[in-house]
């Protein structure tokens, strides 16, 4: 995955106690549409995709390198994914590795996000040990704002962005293993 480093992708799924973190599938592309075309999903990103131009130009596999499709009994709930924070983003992200996910609203409130954020965190600290990892969300996305602090982001700063208030948080790398 060259835009995180030099990890091979797709990695061997990460399974967890009720998910499967693996890379997307063909099977998968209906779930991307519902993802990316949903005005509940897309309430705090600047508003949903169009559904007809997706159906048409959306991969028959979606996905990129770094992108996880979270998996519930075979199904595509969400998704996981890890990018390297560009030039277009603020200075105290650019070159880190930046977590995003986007889950279903039927997949809201389960404590699933927050086991598959953890999960794909965890494999990204075993494949590049020392690596930090920055998370931008809207302040006004409260349920976004829980995620991030129990999965150890702190404040780097806010700003404003999109026509609202933007926080960028950071996690420190995880430890070497010794």
């Amino acid at each position: 995955m060259s835009e995180i480093g030099s990890v091979a992708w797709p990695p061997d799924p990460i399974r967890t106690e009720r998910l499967l973190l693996r890379a997307p599938q063909a099977r998968d592309r209906a779930a991307f549409v519902e993802l990316l075309s949903s005005p509940e999903v897309h309430a705090y990103l600047g508003g949903p995709g169009d559904r007809d131009r997706l159906e048409r130009e959306l991969p028959q596999v979606p996905g990129r390198p770094g992108t996880f499709a979270v998996d519930l009994g075979g199904q595509m709930i969400g998704l996981v994914e890890f990018k390297r924070a560009g030039e277009h983003g603020r200075p105290a992200a650019v070159g880190k590795a930046e977590l995003g996910y986007l889950f279903l609203p039927r997949a809201w409130g389960r404590g699933y996000a927050t086991e598959a954020c953890a999960a794909a965190l965890g494999w990204l600290g075993r494949e590049l040990p020392g690596e930090p990892v920055v998370l931008t969300t809207q302040t006004a996305n409260a349920a976004s704002m829980r995620l991030a602090a129990r999965l150890g982001f702190a404040e780097v700063e806010r700003f404003h962005a999109w026509g609202a208030e933007q926080w960028l948080g950071e996690r420190p790398p995880a430890a070497p293993p010794r």
